[in-house]
């Protein structure tokens, strides 16, 4: 098994990130690190634009977890729940380290519109259909990064999505050194309203 320090994963809402982290997480024995996890803290005042304070945040938060967990000589760090937009970055911060993004899509909207509907039901969290359904376009088309696969859900089984990132992370060769310019920001989605990137 190759170990990788980190295994990002990513795709729109309902695509089953949640579901595969936790059993990838599982099977390699790592760590498990969902942004939506961090502390609960207050907005100051003085903030302008609450929703990019608020990522901001998280998403330092979610740096240093990585960090501390890597520095305790941890591996198969799999993270997740971050803003689409911080895909983009992942090639530059971790540049040198043995990572590995996995990007989940459906080529079948129908099946992602099932999946969260399923979801509302269940477990709660976002349900916007159209939104759904614009996300899953905008990151199924937009071109891989260093060191990302996509997978395609369509038509597959949690087990048969987990069986396949699992093969993946168990023979992947990540590269360590690169080019790499971040691309137009306009692929990417944001939860952020300001950024206009929904």
């Amino acid at each position: 098994m190759a170990v990788l320090d980190f295994i990002f994963i990513t795709g729109p809402s309902a695509v089953g990130k949640t579901t595969l982290a936790r059993e990838l997480y599982k099977r390699l024995g790592g760590v498990y690190i969902e942004q939506n996890a961090v502390p609960e803290f207050t907005i100051p005042p003085y903030v302008l634009d609450e929703g990019a304070y608020e990522e901001r945040v998280c998403w330092g938060c979610v740096l240093r977890q990585a960090e501390f967990f890597k520095g305790l000589g941890m591996r198969n760090i799999v993270i997740l729940d971050f803003d689409d937009l911080r895909t983009r970055e992942l090639p530059l911060v971790f540049k040198g380290q043995r990572f590995l993004i996995l990007r989940l899509y459906s080529s079948d909207p129908e099946q992602l519109k099932v999946q969260m509907i399923r979801r509302a039901k269940n477990e709660g969290g976002l349900f916007d259909l159209t939104l759904a359904e614009r996300m899953n376009q905008k990151i199924s088309r937009r071109p891989l990064l260093p060191n990302e696969l996509s997978i395609d859900v369509a038509g597959k089984t949690a087990e048969q999505v987990l069986e396949e990132a699992y093969a993946a992370a168990e023979s992947f060769g990540p590269l360590t050194d690169y080019d790499y310019l971040p691309g137009n920001i306009n692929d990417y989605y944001s939860w952020v309203k300001s950024r206009g990137l929904n």
